[in-house]
C-alpha cells in the first residue's frame, strides 16, 4: 500500500502532465487553424 505522500506525489505529477497536455492541443490547434487559413 503506497502511503499518502506518494500517492500526492502521483496525482501532483498526473495534474502537471494533464497541463502539459493540454497546452500541446491548444498549440495544435492554433497551428491547424493557421494552416487551414493559408490554404483557403
Amino acid at each position: 500500500m503506497a502511503n499518502l505522500k506518494e500517492i500526492r506525489n502521483r496525482i501532483a505529477s498526473v495534474r502537471s502532465t494533464q497541463k502539459i497536455t493540454s497546452a500541446m492541443k491548444m498549440v495544435s490547434a492554433a497551428k491547424l487553424r493557421r494552416t487551414q487559413n493559408k490554404i483557403i
